[in-house]
């Protein structure tokens, strides 16, 4: 099982992955670790991460990039819109009312949802991963901003099952930076002692968020989380691009901004100026070639006149900072370290406001880059069964307050309670007592609408079914869990009614709890409810749900109100109760259904094998083209002597044919068409070939049969001069040695003789592997002979019979053996069966 953390960047994308010797951030095919978030579509075929960033100016209305924003918003949403101006391909409204891309592919406008565009993206990433890692991958865990909203995790989540991936977990991107902070310490407080405060600054190319977190061994508990979603590495870009727009206008007389191509590369040209501007204090030039009606244009900037356009969004680093420390209650002084990741933290500037405000000198032991994908392999491995991890509890939070609204029988006709407030622990379960007659309506929403950066408040509707009174006409006490998952996304995950059974009493004098913090206006009984809270999977054998159970942090359960216990003992004492699941209907907004998924699914996997069939279209007809000039080269250089000079020019007139077929007719033919074009090139260039390599092979492979036969032929002479090291062969099978070595030698002398009467032009007598194969011949009938083993010194009777009984005859030997005084090399009895020689 692959164990994958994905960073899903607005700019860039990276990939970790969990080895047995910790984790690795793996390459691309172009070895490049980073996979620029750009996807590209053309009129065959799809190109996604680097060859597609590289059409971002030749192909502008059909190469995607800058679609992390749009995530779960409508197409009416003001930060839509407010991209919609920015990106040089059409936004389109889909017919649910989210955005969508309009597109060129395969010759016709094709519409795209975001989620379909991430998933394209994240099946790319997917293939890289198996490539390095040479096996499938599906378990994965994904990056995200802390300040996404349900809608933009739930659009995410929908994306990784398009690209058919598993997501384990959405994990906030801070977070992620902290697990890979924080998990190799090795000095970390124990648990009981005052815990180590770290402040994490990650600023990447479109968002700012600032998160501190609390660690003790084994521990990371996140203590508040800011941000500001709208400053980024890319607003420093935008303040270049108007500079220089503003420059070139006056300087040049050339409105840069009418022009989508022009101002692509002029962004290029600024992000490339900034990066030199963060290591480089100077005076820098700006020059590009043909930049707009076959104009060069050119112009300079240095890191103090960059600050001075910056001021304005400089001043926004600090309030996130200010705004984190309030909301943890925290002071300076309790804060240890402050770690930055992200591009845009590289720019000195921003680094210098960050110490500022800290007064500490800021620590950048972490990969700016890759920071936040490794610590989701991290978190993938430590959820995943298939490795064994340093034991490592997270607590999250919710980075909004939510609150449930309800109708109510009471004189304002609705009761609301804030079920969680905003750095609230995640993932964590609360379950709400109701006392209900009848079928009710839950309604979630953000508490500050204005604090969140979307535009509508509403989380979803949850209708609790099948609720009815008790048999006795009262209220029936339903328990309703509501929860913040392990991916921040928050649901109604149960309801159950409780039933009376055999009451022995009346419990109606009891009264419900009522949490002061909820805004419960009026003093109705049925309204009235009691909250239990529960962490992680800590309560899982009080209130069991499969997702209590995968949820982990590691965290002690909130101890429920003193006088519960003594009611437990009531209810035990007076009766019994049931407890009745009941079904609920979630309605959530921006939700996709399960069906439009489906149909994205079955749309990417089209698209994957489109990919592949043009893939192979493409290789066989790189094939023909390489098979033209490689012979053509060869045909006047190696294979010259091989052909005659009537094939020759014949055979260059094809080479010739076929190069100017592939560039005209031949430029998009069917796969088949270009194979069967191979066979034909190959049936009059094969021979030619042929010919070239068993003429440079065959004197080897006869050298070594001429050796072998002479060797044989002395050793034959030996055994007739009684050489002593022969004697013991059989005359009979020597015989049948000198016949055998005669036969070959007579079929070498012929066979040589006719090659040698051939030119090189004609096809060979005799091929390469039938002389190898002769040798061979040689070797199986002659060596058994000639190589047997010389008998032992024969020993007295006694050992003799000893050994007789022991030992019977081998390999065609009758005379019982002696004990032999020291092993020959290549003896068959060097060594007793089953017995391993030890060095």
């Amino acid at each position: 099982m692959s164990v994958v953390g994905i960073d899903l960047g607005f700019l860039n994308c990276y990939i970790a992955v969990a080895r047995s010797g910790g984790i690795e951030t793996i390459a691309n095919e172009y070895s490049d670790r980073c996979t620029p978030a750009c996807i590209s579509l053309g009129s065959k075929t799809r190109t996604i991460g680097n060859a597609a960033k590289s059409q971002i100016v030749t192909n502008v209305r059909n190469t995607l990039h800058g679609f992390k924003k749009l995530h779960g918003r409508s197409f009416d949403d003001p930060i839509v819109q407010t991209e919609r101006i920015k990106l040089p391909y059409e936004l389109q409204k889909m017919p649910n009312g989210s955005t969508g891309v309009k597109v060129r592919y395969l010759e016709e406008d094709r519409p795209f949802a975001i989620e379909q565009v991430t998933g394209m993206l994240l099946a790319k990433l997917k293939e890289t991963s198996e490539n390095a890692l040479k096996k499938p991958v599906a378990d994965c865990v994904i990056s995200i901003p802390s300040f996404f909203t349900d809608a933009e995790r739930r659009s995410v989540m929908a994306a990784a099952q398009v690209a058919g991936l598993n997501c384990l977990r959405l994990m906030n991107e801070t977070t992620a930076v902290a697990l890979a902070y924080g998990i190799y310490k090795q000095d970390l407080p124990p648990l009981e002692e005052k815990p180590r405060n770290v402040v994490f600054i990650d600023m990447g190319h479109s968002a700012y968020q600032v998160s501190i977190c609390a660690f003790n061994k084994g521990k990371l508990k996140v203590l508040a989380t800011t941000f500001d979603p709208y400053l980024g590495g890319r607003n420093f870009d935008d303040a270049l691009v108007d500079y220089f727009c503003d420059e070139f206008k006056a300087k040049y007389k050339l409105n840069v901004k009418e022009n989508s191509r022009a101002l692509l590369r002029l962004y290029q040209e600024c992000e490339k100026l900034k990066k030199l501007m963060s290591a480089n204090a100077s005076d820098l030039p700006l020059n590009i070639e043909c930049f707009m009606n076959d104009l060069d244009v050119s112009s300079k900037m240095n890191r103090g006149q960059f600050e001075q356009l910056s001021v304005s969004l400089l001043a926004r680093v600090e309030p996130p900072l200010k705004a984190v420390m309030e909301q943890a209650n925290l002071n300076r002084d309790d804060i240890n370290s402050i770690e930055i990741v992200g591009g845009a933290t590289r720019i000195p500037a921003v680094k210098e406001q960050i110490s500022k405000f800290f007064l500490k000198d800021i620590s950048t032991t972490l990969n700016a880059d890759e920071a936040v994908a490794r610590g989701c392999a991290l978190q993938c491995a430590i959820l995943s069964p298939a490795f064994k991890v340093r034991e490592f509890s997270i607590t999250d939070v919710v980075p909004y307050s939510i609150t449930l609204r309800w109708k109510s029988n009471i004189e304002d006709g609705t009761g609301e309670c804030e079920v969680f407030s905003k750095n609230h622990p995640a993932p964590f379960s609360k379950v709400i007592t109701f006392h209900k007659k009848e079928t009710f309506e839950l309604e979630a929403y953000y508490t500050h609408p204005h604090e969140v950066p979307y535009p509508d408040p509403r989380i979803g509707n949850f209708t609790i079914q099948n609720v009815f009174p008790q048999s006795d006409g009262d209220s029936s006490k339903v328990k309703v869990k509501v929860r913040v998952n392990i991916h921040g996304i928050f649901s109604v995950a149960s309801a159950s009614v409780i039933e009376k059974q055999n009451l022995e009493g009346d419990h109606s004098d009891i009264p419900m709890e009522t949490e002061s913090s909820f805004k419960n206006e009026g003093k109705d009984e049925m309204d009235k409810m009691q909250v239990d809270q529960e962490e992680g999977h800590q309560k899982c054998h009080a209130e069991h749900t499969p997702e209590e159970e995968i949820d982990h942090t590691g965290a002690k359960t909130k101890p429920a109100p003193a006088d519960k216990p003594e009611r437990a003992n009531q209810n035990i004492k007076k009766g019994k109760v049931k407890s009745i699941d009941l079904p609920i209907q979630s309605s959530l907004h921006r939700q996709l259904g399960q069906d439009i998924i489906n149909s994205y699914i079955e749309n990417e996997g089209k698209m994957i094998m489109q990919d592949k069939l043009e893939k192979e279209r493409n290789d066989a007809k790189n094939a023909v083209e390489e098979y033209v000039y490689d012979f053509r080269d060869k045909l006047c250089n190696v294979y010259e002597k091989f052909v005659t000079v009537e094939d020759s020019s014949k055979l260059s007139s094809m080479l010739e044919d076929t190069e100017n077929w592939l560039y005209e007719d031949g430029e998009d033919q069917p796969k088949q068409i270009y194979v069967d074009k191979l066979q034909e090139l190959k049936k009059f260039g094969q021979p030619i070939q042929i010919r070239y390599i068993e003429h440079e092979e065959r004197p080897k492979a006869l050298n070594d049969l001429g050796k072998k036969i002479q060797l044989l032929m002395k050793v034959v002479e030996a055994f007739k001069n009684k050489d002593e090291k022969y004697e013991h062969l059989d005359a009979a099978d020597m015989e049948k040695v000198e016949k055998f070595i005669n036969e070959a030698m007579n079929w070498l002398n012929s066979k040589m003789n006719a090659q040698n009467k051939l030119s090189l032009t004609q096809d060979p007598m005799v091929k390469v592997a039938e002389i190898v194969s002769k040798s061979k011949e040689l070797d199986t009938f002659c060596n058994p002979i000639i190589y047997k083993a010389k008998p032992k010194v024969e020993a007295s009777e006694e050992q003799a019979k000893a050994n007789g009984e022991h030992n019977g005859p081998m390999n065609g030997q009758s005379a019982t053996e002696s004990k032999p005084e020291a092993p020959k090399e290549g003896s068959p009895h060097t060594k007793p069966p089953g017995e391993m020689e030890v060095d």
